[in-house]
């Protein structure tokens, strides 16, 4: 279990209400926020406290890994610099009869302020920069003393073996909203039948894409594999995400077996540009294990091609679980 704090005056009533936290990739000027990058290591059975006006207003469990998600209409207004697409992650908030304002207890939670990316300062001001960051094992511990039995239920119930974890909410977002781009791909009368037909099959990996793909990509690159019937044809940069010209080019992908298509897709492995394989700090590794990745020595997949390099880096940096500052 890891313990994070996210402050929400603007959107608190929404996210906390709605049962999710959400944020932007970036900042309006394309710069990574490390605050936005905390998102990408959040993992079901961690607990958040919610920073509302001076007060924890709320506790919750994560129920669901990080993952990209439209800007909620409900925002309306708020963050009108927002890019279209962020970072959501679902969260089964409990609200707090008890509501403390930590500025009133620094006697006990100063010295246990993390020495970088603190949601709080010396005297107990909330920083305004701050939206999602990971608190320290101690400094949580001793905010849940302060808060007394309601949140020390709450620290137990997601202590339990997680249950089902939210991921049909993951899946079901995605599902709802590349049909949206499909659609709008059919509609499109300015892109011939014949290629609107395969853009929409290259988000299966099927069709050109995947002919494109494996011209030059002849098995899985963790397993080995090579026959044609286990393999898949995966997105580098996620179909959704991609431009027309990116969805249908064979750079942008790589012929994986199902298990190891998931991973990837998922985020919980990656590539470096050298082939050095990459493993997301919130990867389940028993179940790596048993999936065949080696986790335990450093593993080589070989080399990728200029174009392949370029779109790798936008796995790195927009599908990988891991925070990158």
């Amino acid at each position: 279990m890891r313990y994070w704090w996210v402050n929400q005056n603007q959107t608190h009533s929404h996210e906390i209400g709605g049962g999710y936290l959400w944020s932007p990739k970036r900042n309006a000027n394309n710069n990574r926020n490390p605050y936005y990058e905390s998102m990408r290591e959040i993992a079901p059975g961690d607990l958040v406290f919610s920073f509302v006006d001076t007060l924890i207003v709320a506790i919750g469990k994560v129920t669901s890994f990080c993952y990209e998600n439209p800007k909620p209409d409900e925002f309306g207004a708020v963050g009108q610099n927002w890019a279209a697409v962020g970072w959501r992650v679902c969260v089964d908030f409990s609200r707090l009869t008890r509501q403390i304002r930590p500025r009133e207890h620094m006697d006990l939670l100063a010295m246990l302020l993390p020495p970088k990316y603190s949601p709080l300062s010396a005297n107990g001001r909330g920083a305004q920069s701050v939206y999602l960051t990971e608190l320290p094992e101690l400094f949580a511990e001793t905010l849940i003393g302060i808060i007394g039995q309601e949140a020390l239920t709450i620290q137990a119930q997601a202590a339990a073996p997680l249950g089902r974890q939210n991921w049909f909410a993951r899946t079901g977002d995605l599902e709802i909203w590349e049909h949206q781009i499909e659609r709008a791909i059919d509609e499109n009368v300015e892109i011939s039948e014949t290629n609107r037909k395969a853009l929409i099959v290259a988000r299966r990996g099927q069709g050109i894409f995947r002919e494109r793909v494996s011209a030059h990509e002849r098995g899985c690159r963790v397993t080995k594999v090579s026959h044609p019937a286990h393999l898949r044809a995966s997105h580098c940069k996620p179909w959704r995400d991609s431009t027309n010209e990116e969805r249908l080019d064979g750079d942008n992908g790589l012929m994986l077996t199902p298990t190891v298509d998931h991973l990837f897709d998922e985020g919980f492995i990656s590539f470096e540009d050298s082939g050095e394989l990459i493993i997301s700090p919130v990867a389940h590794k028993p179940s790596l294990t048993r999936m065949g990745i080696v986790i335990d020595e450093p593993f080589n997949v070989g080399t990728f091609s200029s174009g392949q390099k370029h779109y790798l880096d936008y796995h790195r940096n927009s599908v990988l679980r891991r925070i990158s500052r």
